[in-house]
């Protein structure tokens, strides 16, 4: 007779601690999100979106950026937006500070965060534990900008080329604020070629985290584009850029995209600069490690989201 002991089922494995989204703009990132934090409940578990924009935090930009409404924000609490004053300056460091406090916070509460977001360095900041630069010396942002206004992102670009090709080479030409902060890390001494390989593309991570790429084809993402750009001048996006610029909005809340170009009254050009920018972050994209790409074309959220579950 055999008495032996029967087995004791395995534990099911458990869920990374972190999910994270990331995706052009338009994608779909926050009906995502959404659908994601319903399917954790079912489930038992609380979710708590982080955004890693860098742009998101800024209260009175909210059209133009596309924090998530307030009716998203009720089925889905979002950390991380709309708590600056429009004439502050921020940082990707002070980010990442603030995201980790956000993240553990979370973890040691027993609640499941959710990062996500289009700024591939924030996103980093917010996984990650990276050697942050340190802010510009005084006057050479403002310099530098006025470079930028008076000569456009590629002759910069260019200029960055000539003093340091290894540095150009990973920054695209028209991505300006990368040129712009590795001419003002140039000037202060504090650019170096690296020895080794980037921390971006690195795949250490502060957290065991679920890493999920979102894209779509070209000819939906930039129709989706196009909608959303609509929706926001419908909405009063050049209206709330006015009051921005009247309030003395700082050089980082006027990097939104098309701030500069609604001032200018340009919607076309709004259109084409998010445009070259969703290709940025799809380029981004392509160099993190570890990363689930997940094609949404045509999909509705919750198929997303459940796709995503069975990744994790």
């Amino acid at each position: 007779m055999d008495t032996a002991a029967p087995e004791t089922p395995a534990e099911p494995p458990s869920r990374p601690e972190v999910f994270a989204l990331f995706g052009p703009t338009a994608v779909g990132k926050t009906a995502i999100a959404i659908a994601l934090a319903e399917q954790l409940r079912a489930l038992g578990e609380d979710p708590v979106a982080v955004s890693a924009d860098a742009l998101h935090v800024y209260r009175g930009l909210e059209l133009l950026t596309g924090v998530a409404s307030r009716g998203e924000r009720a089925s889905l609490e979002h950390r991380l937006v709309s708590f600056l004053p429009l004439d502050a300056t921020f940082s990707a460091g002070q980010y990442a500070a603030l995201a980790h406090a956000e993240i553990d916070g979370l973890l040691a509460a027993g609640r499941r965060p959710l990062v996500v977001g289009g700024t591939g360095l924030y996103l980093r900041a917010a996984l990650s534990e990276l050697d942050m630069r340190p802010p510009p010396a005084e006057g050479a942002r403002e310099r530098w900008t006025a470079e930028l206004r008076a000569h456009g992102a590629p002759a910069l670009h260019a200029r960055l080329a000539r003093r340091a090709a290894w540095a150009a080479r990973d920054i695209e030409p028209h991505d300006a604020h990368r040129v712009v902060r590795a001419l003002e890390l140039l000037d202060a001494g504090e650019l170096e070629a690296p020895e080794g390989p980037s921390q971006l593309w690195s795949s250490d991570l502060r957290r065991p985290t679920l890493l999920v790429g979102l894209v779509r084809g070209r000819g939906e993402l930039y129709a989706r584009i196009d909608a959303r750009v609509r929706d926001m001048l419908a909405a009063g996006a050049r209206e709330q850029v006015l009051c921005a610029h009247a309030a003395g909005a700082s050089d980082t809340a006027r990097k939104a995209l098309g701030f500069e170009e609604l001032l200018a009254g340009d919607e076309e050009r709004m259109r084409r600069r998010t445009r070259n920018y969703a290709r940025r972050q799809l380029t981004w994209m392509r160099k993190l490690a570890g990363v689930h790409v997940i094609d949404v074309s045509g999909r509705d959220p919750a198929s997303v989201a459940r796709e995503i579950l069975a990744a994790a």
